[in-house]
């Protein structure tokens, strides 16, 4: 069994990715590594807890752990207070104290949800990430970003707070179905997409592998995906200044996400319609060419990933985007892609010019 070592480089909160195929029932023996004790509460949700709680428990209690179980609705709709409340629950029925730890496994809605009660549960308690689907393995499992949504916004209330660890099976991508695993694939055409070229490349000649799940093809995928977030998260933590990149596409994602009540599209595949829009934005300003803009859009639609804006009004579109965590000084931070493999930060005044470029009108 190989498992490959990511490190994310932090000082005192450093932590490693491990990453390989079939490696999930490690996860006692890494707990006792890290030297974490008391009762492992295990956050998952009713689709996941069926397929993979039973392997992760007789892990834990191999190793010496009580294990307790808080199973949650399945769903982004779900990543709300009241949500966070069922959690908060749980851990006070287990008796969980300061020495005990909660394990996240499930997608990016669990793992948020399970950090951010991490980070606030009697001040803060050790976390571990254990991922199941692809878009939580590149993206939401790695930097410390916990949360819930807001009715007016995504991801509005959180705190950052990094894992002890984060376990990446990608085995565990068997059981995913075909649309929200092709969603995962559209996180990782992002960091391609504006900080490595030569991956973009390898995206581009491997996709039909990675469709297929060649599990060579998805270590590779999902270990890029982590060493590139890593190195980000690495230089800019909290997100002051370069870290914003890792939203390239999320503006106008995000917005989608918030005007269909975060039912019709899953988050990948409206990171999909921003990355596609944020190129021809990025073409319209000079910043890429046409032949860059129809590779990104070309990817997209290899994986079966949406490229339209749905038809809301432009100042819906409007409204969202002012919510947007990367509204600062009266003006929108918008990533564009710079070429192919790199990136721009370009501050945006006038939300409705920006939106008349993806042929939103009033």
């Amino acid at each position: 069994m190989t498992v490959e070592k990511i490190k994310v480089a932090l000082g005192e909160r450093s932590y490693d990715i491990a990453l390989g195929a079939g490696i999930l029932d490690t996860i006692g023996s890494l707990c006792r590594e890290l030297g974490l004790s008391g009762t492992a509460a295990v956050v998952s949700n009713t689709t996941v807890a069926p397929l993979y709680y039973d392997l992760v428990r007789a892990s834990l209690e191999a190793a010496g752990y009580p294990v307790f179980l808080v199973s949650l609705p399945d769903g982004e709709g779900y990543k709300n207070s009241a949500t966070l409340n069922l959690i908060y629950d749980g851990l006070v029925d287990a008796s969980l104290d300061r020495g005990s730890f909660i394990l996240a496994l499930g997608g990016g809605v669990i793992g948020d949800m399970a950090g951010f009660a991490a980070a606030s549960y009697l001040r803060g308690i050790p976390f571990v990430q254990l991922p199941t689907t692809l878009l939580s393995q590149v993206d939401s499992s790695v930097g410390g970003k916990t949360g819930i949504n807001h009715p007016r916004g995504k991801n509005l209330i959180g705190a950052f707070y990094q894992p002890r660890a984060v376990l990446i099976d990608v085995a565990t991508l068997d059981t995913l179905p075909d649309r929200e695993y092709r969603s995962g694939l559209g996180e990782i055409v992002k960091y391609g997409a504006v900080l490595d070229g030569d991956f973009f490349s390898f995206l581009e000649e491997n996709a039909g592998l990675l469709l297929a799940r060649d599990k060579s093809a998805l270590i590779h995928a999902v270990g890029r995906s982590c060493a590139i977030k890593a190195r980000v998260v690495e230089s800019d933590e909290r997100e002051g200044g370069v870290r914003a990149v890792l939203n390239y596409g999320h503006t106008l994602g995000h917005a989608v996400e918030t005007l269909t009540g975060y039912t019709r599209y899953l988050h990948g595949e409206a990171v999909a319609i921003g990355m596609v829009q944020a190129a021809r934005i990025s073409q319209s300003f000079g910043f890429c060419s046409r032949a860059d803009r129809k590779r990104i859009e070309s990817l997209v639609t290899l994986l079966g990933l949406p490229l339209e804006l749905p038809p809301f009004p432009a100042r819906q579109y409007a409204e969202a985007l002012s919510h947007d965590k990367k509204v600062r000084d009266s003006g929108l931070l918008f990533i564009c892609n710079l070429g192919i493999g790199s990136y721009r930060m370009e501050k945006v005044q006038d939300l409705t010019a920006l939106l008349e470029i993806c042929g939103i009108g009033e």
